[in-house]
């Protein structure tokens, strides 16, 4: 990959796409291609297949994608399973169909198993079921893999697909109703540490320039809003148990990883690395290619009691923390085996604490700016 080469960046303004844009423009690549969700729908076929025409990217990463967190996966099923499915469909054809040298895929580690072995290996993919209330999501994000394996088994395409675990940053969603639950906590904790200090002001002015995105919510009272979503001077609801465990990763450290993959990995090495696990060879059969993606983790995890408990502390937040588990857990555990990047030469280097305590300083920097 050239610095001067043509790299499309689909979905450049979330958590993912703007952290790599950010890495990529850190490396001195200047001719990176970014579309907003109004200049191009990518649930629309024909509309990508003429920005690929156009445009001509050599190189292609898909971080655009509908997201979500356990509410949002568990509420909006159809949505999540169609309109990832329509985005990957028309990417990654439109990648094949107008010779893209290589094409970066990037899923979510809840394609693996509900209960699958910790810590989880790329060949845990499809051995058992998923957790239920991010299936659609999870069995989009599995057709892309699919997908990008399939084109390069049989066309001899460039397509490799990398999971994440849980991811951080900067540019999180922070919208309460459907974000994740790192930047859930980070708000809540903040508004609640605003409200202990009687600093009612600060905190409309967060409601208000970070408004509910569902019109319900909307109209409530800044104090109603906050009862909602269990935010007090003296306490913070934390869904489910707290004693399920995550990996999280700073978007930054993601991004660097994908732009080294752009660089070195190809779908070749990602299937030498798997021999042992991809291949499977019989007098009747001839060798089955499965598993080539490659999962980009930190490599250990904490409960969400514990995770909770640090972004508490880094927010300075002095109330009580208060576990509803009326509310569902998800996985148990999801910890990844990020050995294969690894060895191929990539390694995180952000801590979570260091990492909540950039998101947190940006958070607040920018609420000040308001």
């Amino acid at each position: 990959m050239q610095l001067d080469s043509r790299i499309f960046v689909a979905g450049h303004r979330g958590l993912v796409g703007s952290a790599i844009v950010r890495e990529l423009q850190a490396q001195g690549y200047t001719q990176i291609i970014t579309r907003s969700r109004d200049e191009l729908d990518l649930r629309d076929m024909a509309a990508v297949e003429k920005f690929f025409a156009t445009n001509r990217p050599e190189y292609v990463v898909l971080a655009a994608a509908k997201v979500g967190g356990i509410y949002a996966n568990n509420t909006y099923r159809a949505d999540f399973l169609y309109e990832n499915l329509a985005i990957q469909n028309a990417v990654i054809y439109n990648a094949y169909k107008h010779g893209v040298k290589k094409l970066l895929f990037l899923g979510s580690s809840c394609i693996y198993p509900k209960f699958a072995p910790q810590p989880i290996l790329e060949s845990a993919l499809l051995t058992s079921e998923l957790e239920y209330t991010n299936e659609p999501y999870a069995i989009a994000k599995i057709a892309g893999i699919k997908l990008c394996e399939s084109f390069s088994l049989q066309y001899g395409c460039n397509f490799v697909s990398a999971m994440p675990t849980n991811l951080y940053g900067e540019q999180d969603n922070f919208d309460l109703e459907t974000s994740h639950v790192f930047p859930a906590l980070l708000r809540k904790m903040h508004l609640a540490k605003l409200l202990r200090a009687g600093d009612m002001d600060s905190v409309v002015a967060d409601i208000t320039k970070r408004k509910p995105k569902n019109p319900a919510l909307q109209a409530l009272s800044p104090e109603k809003l906050l009862e909602h979503y269990g935010i007090s001077k003296d306490s913070v609801q934390v869904w489910g148990s707290g004693q399920v465990r995550r990996e999280f990763l700073y978007a930054q450290d993601m991004a660097q990883a994908c732009v080294f993959m752009l660089q070195n990995i190809d779908f070749a090495h990602l299937v030498d690395s798997s021999l042992e696990s991809t291949f499977h060879t019989t007098p009747q059969q001839s060798p089955q290619v499965r598993n080539t993606h490659i999962n980009i983790g930190y490599g250990s995890d904490v409960s969400i009691q514990e995770l909770a408990e640090s972004i508490r502390e880094i927010v300075g937040f002095s109330g009580e923390l208060v576990f509803d588990t009326s509310k569902p857990d998800g996985t148990p555990r999801k910890l990844m085996d990020s050995s294969k990047i690894h060895a191929l030469g990539w390694k995180p280097s952000v801590s979570l604490e260091e990492g909540i305590a950039r998101v947190y300083r940006h958070y607040t920097s920018d609420f000040k700016a308001f």
